[in-house]
């Protein structure tokens, strides 16, 4: 899955007082689990504190293990790949057109399919 040719509907971001082309931003490693990297597109700087919006892109057979977001709602809206979340003892099957909210301090997990899996994730409050 290359993600920078899914984003028909991210290709830019429009932000007060400026406009970004989604693809010049940085993909960063996330610090805990491999094969797992984060695009920053929409930070609490530019929503007054409010949301962030962010790709995420999980590698094929790779996973976002158990974790929580201390009081911190998290969305996710698939844009491609496959694969699936476990939430609340749930599992969600992931794939384009799913969307997922995981409540504040709710274990959850995301696990990639063997395409890969690419996330809109949407954070109130910010992620960063």
């Amino acid at each position: 899955m290359e993600p920078d040719t899914c984003l028909r509907n991210h290709d830019t971001i429009h932000v007060p007082g400026d406009i970004v082309a989604a693809g010049t931003l940085a993909w960063n490693p996330h610090p805990k689990f491999a094969g797992v990297s984060l695009r920053h597109l929409v930070t609490g700087k530019d929503t007054g504190s409010r949301i962030s919006l962010h790709h995420v892109r999980i590698d094929p057979g790779c996973s976002i293990g158990d974790h929580t977001h201390a009081g911190q709602v998290e969305i996710h809206d698939v844009l491609a790949g496959s694969g699936s979340c476990l939430l609340d003892g749930q599992t969600i099957p992931y794939r384009p057109g799913v969307a997922a909210v995981m409540p504040a301090d709710k274990v959850h997990r995301v696990d990639a399919g063997a395409e890969g899996l690419l996330l809109l994730a949407t954070f109130s409050p910010p992620l960063v």
